[in-house]
């Protein structure tokens, strides 16, 4: 039996358990979440992050040294990051018309109540000054930043000493051996982790329905149905239209390639734990050169946040739906550069998109204490916009792999 059908067997599985769980009643959901769920999908993260930052750090110097060209690697990073930054503008903009079509949040009969306790840890939430985020890319403490993940930092050091690397030529190839093989090691961890992805799926899963059910939809089921309609659309219109026009390739085969990372990218609610197998899948399925995929995937991991984007589009329209506040043009404008802006550095981790969510709600006046209406669902809708996230990243690599061919083929 195929990887990708023991984790959707996990999956499968985990849903029915969970819900099973969640109708026996909470004590029984504790009590199993705490001795069997909880430590399946702890374990399972647990043993992805662990080798996320090495990844990391030897994936994008190999893919620095591997262009070679110091022009290469500015034309490749300028088509990345603005591929990004565009797509993110797109997803906001999807999120928004549908949820101004859909109007989820008019309804009225929501529990206003609960905003004045449950949204408080969200009032104070400001967006760091761009300037700022430009200027913390750069680590001070190279050691410091791998040490607490800081992404934006890793890699821009990993960069360096790839240049390095690339300038300096055999003079260094020591040093570029021991990279190669450092990478080596860990794929081969990779591909031991995730003979223990079923299981974790099977927990993370159990964990996230056993602990809402389907109460969690009765009240917000529209706006569950538009978040979900609207990552969907952004999926086929936008990742299937690169794919087919840019990349010259089928969206289909694309899709059903990428499909094992997305499975993981949705059991474990993250882009930077689900970028090891984000981009072996990328190299092995989707052919991606691994010089591409290790400079595109973890960058795209950590400024590329599409499905989030969504939810905030969607949930910004709906918040204000509910007190009653019209956006005016220059605000939905104002929520889709802010959010653009906040993605930007912004860590891949779960439960981000609501820190995020706060700075753009407060960048048009609307209270932040209305997330409090979101929360109760936002669990299960962080793990399909991570699989929307990551899929965004491998759009984007496909893309480049096919408009950089020429570069990277010397027969061409």
């Amino acid at each position: 039996m195929s990887q990708t059908k023991k984790i959707l067997i996990g999956l499968g599985l985990g849903a029915i358990v969970g819900l099973v769980v969640n109708f026996l009643g909470q004590e029984i959901f504790q009590y199993t979440d705490t001795y069997l769920f909880g430590p399946l999908g702890t374990i399972f993260i647990n043993l992805i992050k662990m080798l996320v930052v090495p990844i990391v750090f030897f994936s994008i110097v190999l893919g620095v040294a591997g262009l070679g060209d110091p022009k290469k690697l500015g034309r490749i990073g300028l088509k990345t990051i603005s591929y990004f930054l565009l797509t993110t503008a797109i997803a906001l903009t999807i999120g928004i018309m549908l949820a101004l079509v859909v109007q989820p949040g008019a309804g009225g009969g929501f529990d206003l109540s609960i905003t004045e306790s449950e949204g408080q840890q969200f009032v104070d939430a400001e967006a760091p000054p761009f300037i700022d985020t430009l200027l913390n890319m750069i680590p001070t403490n190279p050691v410091l930043a791998m040490a607490e993940g800081d992404m934006l930092q890793i890699i821009v050091f990993s960069v360096f000493i790839g240049f390095a690397l690339t300038v300096l030529g055999d003079k260094t190839r020591g040093v570029l051996n021991l990279m190669e093989q450092g990478n080596e090691i860990m794929m081969y961890l990779v591909n031991l982790v995730m003979k223990t992805a079923p299981y974790g799926t099977f927990g993370l899963i159990a964990s996230a329905i056993g602990s809402q059910g389907f109460a969690a939809f009765k009240a917000m089921g529209l706006y569950f149905v538009v978040v979900l309609g609207a990552l969907l659309l952004h999926s086929i219109l936008t990742y299937g239209g690169t794919v087919l026009f840019l990349a010259k390739r089928n969206p289909v085969q694309f899709f059903t390639g990428f499909f094992p990372a997305m499975t993981v990218g949705f059991s474990t609610s993250s882009s930077n734990a689900t970028l090891p197998v984000s981009m072996e899948t990328a190299q092995k399925n989707l052919k991606v050169p691994e010089s591409i995929s290790s400079f595109v995937q973890p960058l795209g991991a950590t400024i590329n946040m599409d499905g989030t984007a969504i939810m905030q589009g969607v949930a910004t329209i709906f918040i204000a739906q509910v007190y009653g506040v019209e956006l005016t043009v220059v605000q939905i404008i104002t929520v889709i550069l802010t959010a653009v802006l906040a993605s930007v550095g912004t860590a891949g981790v779960p439960g981000v998109g609501l820190i995020m969510l706060a700075m753009v709600l407060s960048s048009v006046g609307l209270p932040a204490e209305g997330i409090a209406l979101i929360i109760g669902i936002d669990r299960l809708l962080d793990m399909t916009r991570t699989a929307v996230n990551i899929t965004g990243d491998a759009a984007c690599a496909v893309y480049i792999a096919e408009t950089e061919k020429k570069h990277l083929d010397p027969n061409v």
